[in-house]
Order: C-alpha cells, then sequence, then structure tokens
C-alpha cells in the first residue's frame, strides 16, 4: 500500500518524513485520475510513545480502532488525545523536534516505516480540525475539490464535478449550498463550514477520518447536526474523534478510550478502551469511573 516497508534495525526515535515512495498507483487512484472508492480500514497502535523533543507526552499506548465504526477518545486536558490522534495521520512529526516511538499500522502496514511517503499518509487518513477552516479565497466548490487538485493528478471537469456534489451530499450540505457553488466557503456559518471541511477530507476517498473536538466551535443545533453525520460516514469509514463532552462520546462513539496522566508533566497514558456503553456505566478502572461520572476533569 505504501511502498518500500523496511525498517531501521535500530530506530531511537522518528522525526523526520521519509521522501521516497508515494503509496501504490491501484490503492491511491482509479482510471481517470479520480480516487478510487476504499473500503474502511483497521488502524493498529503498538508501544507506541509520543516526544516533544525531551518531554514524554504520551506512554506505551496500545489500542486498535476498528473499521466501520466510531472511536471517541475521553479525558481531561492535556494527557494527550490530540498528540496521539495526530500521530495516527504523521501530523506529530510535523511539530519542530516532535518524535514517534512504536509502530502505528493501517491494515497491518506501519505507516512510519521507511520508504512511506507521508502526504500519502495523510490522503488515505484524512483529518477535521476543531476549528472549521476552509480555505478562505476559494469558493465552496474550490475548497471541495482541493485535495482532488493536489493529490490526484488530472481529473476531468465532469469527475471532478460529480466528486464535488457526491462529497457535499454526503456532508449533508449539498441541498443547502447547491445554488451559490461559487461563493466563499468563509461565507457559510460555523456548522455549515465543518461540514463543508468534512466534505473536503472525504472528496479523496480516505480510508479513514480523524476528527479533533469538531463540535466544539458549534452551537447546540450544528453539533446534533455533525453527530448525525458521523453516524452517516461510519458506513464508509473508520472514525476516531477527541471530545470533551461526554455526552456526544456516548451518543455518537461505539468504543471509548479513555486517557489520563499521574500529575502535571507526567506522560499521558490509555487507561481503558471498550464498548461505549460499558466505558460509561461498568467501567474496569476506578479512574474511568471517576471522570466519566464528573469527579474530575
Amino acid at each position: 500500500m505504501f511502498g518500500s516497508q523496511a525498517k531501521p534495525k535500530a530506530e531511537e526515535g522518528r522525526n523526520t518524513m521519509s521522501q521516497a515512495g508515494p503509496v501504490t498507483e491501484t490503492s491511491s487512484e482509479a482510471p481517470g485520475g479520480a480516487p478510487a472508492a476504499r473500503r474502511a480500514k483497521t488502524l493498529e497502535a503498538k508501544e507506541v510513545n509520543l516526544f516533544y523533543g525531551g518531554f514524554h507526552a504520551v506512554e506505551n499506548v496500545n489500542m486498535t480502532i476498528e473499521p466501520n465504526k466510531v472511536t471517541a477518545l475521553i479525558g481531561s486536558s492535556g494527557c494527550g488525545k490530540t498528540t496521539f490522534l495526530r500521530s495516527l495521520n504523521r501530523m506529530h512529526e510535523l511539530t519542530p523536534g516532535a518524535t514517534v516511538r512504536g509502530d502505528i499500522e493501517l491494515d497491518g502496514e506501519d505507516i512510519y516505516a521507511a520508504g512511506v511517503d507521508p502526504v500519502a499518509v495523510r490522503r488515505l487518513v484524512g483529518m477535521v480540525f476543531q476549528q472549521p477552516n476552509p480555505f478562505p479565497t476559494m469558493s465552496i466548490y474550490d475548497n471541495v475539490a482541493a485535495g482532488l487538485n493536489f493529490n490526484s493528478g488530472k481529473v476531468s471537469k465532469s469527475e471532478r464535478d460529480a466528486i464535488v456534489e457526491r462529497s457535499l451530499r454526503g456532508a449533508h450540505l449539498w441541498g443547502e449550498v447547491k445554488d451559490r457553488l461559487d461563493r466563499p466557503g468563509s461565507s457559510l456559518s460555523g456548522g455549515q463550514q465543518q461540514r463543508l471541511c468534512i466534505a473536503r477530507a472525504t472528496a479523496v476517498s480516505p480510508e479513514v477520518l480523524l476528527m479533533d473536538e469538531p463540535c466544539s466551535a458549534l452551537d447546540p443545533v450544528a453539533t446534533l447536526a455533525i453527530e448525525e453525520l458521523i453516524g452517516e460516514l461510519k458506513k464508509e469509514f473508520t472514525i476516531a474523534i477527541v471530545t470533551h463532552n461526554m455526552q456526544q462520546a456516548a451518543r455518537a462513539s461505539d468504543t471509548t478510550a479513555f486517557f489520563n496522566l499521574e500529575e502535571s508533566g507526567k506522560p499521558g497514558r490509555l487507561i481503558e478502551i471498550g464498548p461505549t456503553e460499558r466505558i460509561f456505566t461498568k467501567p474496569t478502572q476506578k479512574a474511568t469511573e471517576d471522570y466519566v461520572s464528573g469527579r474530575f476533569g
């Protein structure tokens, strides 16, 4: 999927992006240059440790993010949820001095292996950020098509039109914008902008969607719309979402992973992961019970 999988024999930490080897042709494009439809895939973290320079931010995470399910990452501020999420598509290493130890595998292939193109990883593992971030100088149409222009080579106008419409329909936005596709993306409301960003992320047919508190800047009505959309998107994608909203995790996720840290300055750790209903009703760890019941956090 990613080309060469050779790994260095001794590896103290990984903080540089390989420039070699795009993903194989068969996994990245369909005939005509349009992204091929992809099935959802499994992400697996094995003994993952994350650092910012000499600071150990996340310690020894082992977890599986299952296909066609929503996995919520919960925990108090500063416990490493977002840092871990960013490591799942090699965004962590974009921070100067950041390093990764351990393995993160997409259907068994290490995304940090030698020869893997990080841009190809981010095409397969898309990200939706906390604040809606449509490209301010681009129209609604061009915002959705942006990833196609960057990632897919030459795509015909008719193919691009079809992908833009499909992506906007998938984001439950087509009916609201179909008559003003040439308007700036920034002219939309906050909730519409976030759905536009989701449409942009799905236009390149990723296999996994990562969402970093996608509703934190939205009102309750827009939040509900995004949660309903997430429920639809999991039919096609593997989804991991960071949220501080316990009700949202309970409503929108199938699996919940609770992160915590012993004290300030210590690395964040995965305390418990399991089916969401069990995590919220019968957690096995006292720290999890204290957090979901509101005793701290």
